[in-house]
């Protein structure tokens, strides 16, 4: 099946579902609680939700409590086609069997709750500056070594040993971009991806992540020329950014998908291109995220994915004329 705007399944981020509440850690609580979130995204508009491990972490889950998330989920009427795992480098230096063995539990707790895709990232704890500002992206964090290729290596070798299991599963696996990571440049992403060398392993193109930060950045264009074709799960979310060279000020705050500076019809164009039919997850900081991020949905079902599908070549139709891909997407 090729998807069109009706069809293309959108997740909503659990972002401003919070771990830890007054009544104790969603991961104990009964499966009415669940319920209760579940039920607010699908009133917002949502079919389906992320489990962002922020909200809750399926890795960390008996097998029983995973059967509960699955059923809570299916009797309010959402799909959970996705896991997004957050902050758990497989590199870090003093965390990374912790968090290679919990990734592995990801990824078995995703294929028990019938996932289709687990996206992992490179981005590391944040650090106590980090967690005293308004927007954490304004403080420098962690930075993984430059032209360190032993470092290089084993986030290579590790990374591939989770692209094997979620194989062995049926499970895509995604890459998430973020800054001071080695997903943190166009160039650095696409050749982490290569060197993995998996079929099932991409990227997840979230933008935003590179975008908002207070100082220079990478062209957007290029950033979504290098990124985009690798994309087998995306991350959306957008800002607006100014920038003045002369007193080198730099400020980037959170907005909708369509009045950021990214443009993301130029980026669906190009990943629609390269093949791109993976699902898409919408999220945004600050205020009523949920509200944001369901027009985020209404802006791509409405503006930006296809209406219909060229069944001669099977793809969608782009807004700007027809277009074949230039590669399969991974």
């Amino acid at each position: 099946m090729v998807y069109t705007a009706d069809t293309w399944p959108i997740t909503a981020a659990l972002l401003q579902f919070p771990h830890e509440t007054s009544s104790g850690s969603m991961q104990d609580a009964d499966a009415e609680v669940w319920k209760s979130v579940f039920t607010e995204v699908r009133d917002a508009g949502f079919d389906n939700v992320d489990f962002f491990d922020t909200w809750i972490k399926p890795g960390d889950l008996s097998t029983e409590r995973l059967d509960e998330l699955k059923l809570a989920a299916t009797e309010v009427g959402v799909g959970a086609p996705a896991i997004s795992a957050i902050r758990r480098s497989v590199i870090d230096e003093q965390n990374w069997e912790d968090n290679l063995a919990y990734s592995h539990r990801t990824l078995e707790a995703g294929a028990q709750l019938g996932c289709e895709v687990v996206s992992f990232g490179l981005h590391q704890a944040l650090t106590a500056e980090q967690k005293k500002q308004l927007w954490f992206w304004t403080v420098e964090g962690h930075k993984d070594p430059v032209n360190d290729p032993e470092v290089w290596q084993k986030a290579v070798t590790r990374l591939r040993e989770l692209g094997n299991h979620a194989a062995d599963l049926g499970l895509l696996l995604s890459l998430e971009l973020y800054e001071d990571t080695y997903l943190g440049t166009g160039d650095s992403a696409a050749q982490l991806v290569q060197d993995i060398d998996l079929p099932n392993v991409g990227l997840n193109p979230d933008l935003g992540n590179l975008v908002r930060l207070h100082r220079p950045i990478e062209s957007i264009q290029e950033m979504i020329a290098k990124t985009v074709p690798y994309a087998n799960y995306w991350h959306v979310k957008n800002y607006t950014r100014d920038e003045n060279l002369a007193r080198n000020q730099f400020v980037a705050i959170p907005a909708p998908l369509e009045s950021g500076v990214i443009s993301y019809r130029e980026a669906f164009r190009t990943a629609l291109a390269h093949g791109f039919q993976g699902i898409i997850c919408a999220e945004h900081y600050g205020g009523d995220g949920l509200s944001v991020s369901a027009s985020n949905q209404d802006y791509l079902r409405n503006r930006i994915l296809p209406k219909t599908v060229d069944y001669a070549l099977g793809q969608p139709l782009v807004a700007q004329g027809r277009q074949q891909p230039r590669g399969a997407s991974v």
